[in-house]
Formats: structure tokens, sequence, C-alpha cells
């Protein structure tokens, strides 16, 4: 089960964060995000990345934690979604999948004349597509 997702922009300024659990937990979820954004800048930044990997959006398992799994996935425009799941028997076929489903909304929701590059997404349509994709993952998700 997804328990938070987030897209934070290529300067490290959060552009949108849903927690998917109760109140209580929300910060705790906020800052295992934020944390997790050395460790995408570490993997980024390392020099010792190969040609194949160069490429790749996909960033895979960032860390995991005693209770989650944080996932990461960059742009080529730098924007770094991430995604916190209690799930800690997650298959990486489906974590690439709904990163694709993902991105795919994000991508409509910028497109939108009314959205200013860089500033936080507000529009309720991209949150109820967030919702929506984060209630259908899992090992039965398709494209």
């Amino acid at each position: 089960m997804i328990v938070c997702v987030a897209v934070v922009g290529h300067q490290n300024n959060p552009l949108y964060l849903q927690s998917f659990t109760g109140s209580d937990d929300a910060l705790k979820l906020h800052h295992i995000v934020h944390c997790s954004l050395d460790v995408i800048d570490e993997r980024v930044n390392n020099p010792k990345r190969s040609a194949s990997t160069l490429n790749e959006t996909f960033l895979g398992l960032l860390y995991p934690t005693e209770n989650y799994k944080v996932y990461g996935y960059l742009t080529n425009t730098k924007v770094k979604f991430i995604m916190v799941t209690t799930d800690l028997d997650v298959k990486d076929a489906d974590v690439r999948s709904y990163f694709r489903k993902f991105h795919a909304a994000y991508v409509d929701a910028v497109c939108n004349p009314f959205h200013v590059p860089g500033k936080k997404i507000t529009s309720n349509s991209f949150s109820e597509r967030v919702g929506t994709i984060v209630r259908s993952f899992g090992p039965s998700m398709t494209l």
C-alpha cells in the first residue's frame, strides 16, 4: 500500500505532497520524503555511474526503513517523484508502472495553461488522478 507520494522540483522545492494515512503519520512521512532527496542527489551526482544507468529515470529503491520502502524516479527536467510504501514485498515492475502513470498525470497537470512552472500543483483533477493511481497500485496493475 502506498502511504505517501511526492513531486519535488529540480531545486528540491516541493511541488506536490500527499499522504494517504492518518494525519498523525503525515509529518513522519514528509520527513522520510525530505530525507530521500539526499539519496537521490547522491545517486544522480555519483561520478561512477555507468553509461547504461545515465539515461535511466527509475532510481529504484532509495532506502528501506523499519516500516516503509522509499522509491524514486527522476525526469529529464530533474523533477523527482518519490513514493513511500508499506508493502515490503513490492516488485520493481509494479513500481515502474506506477511511476509511468504518475509521470503521465504530472505531465498533464503541468501542461495546463494556468499552471505556473515551478509552483505547487494545486489541481483537483491531478489529486484525484493520483488517488486513483495509488488505489490501483499492486500486483494486478497494468498499463
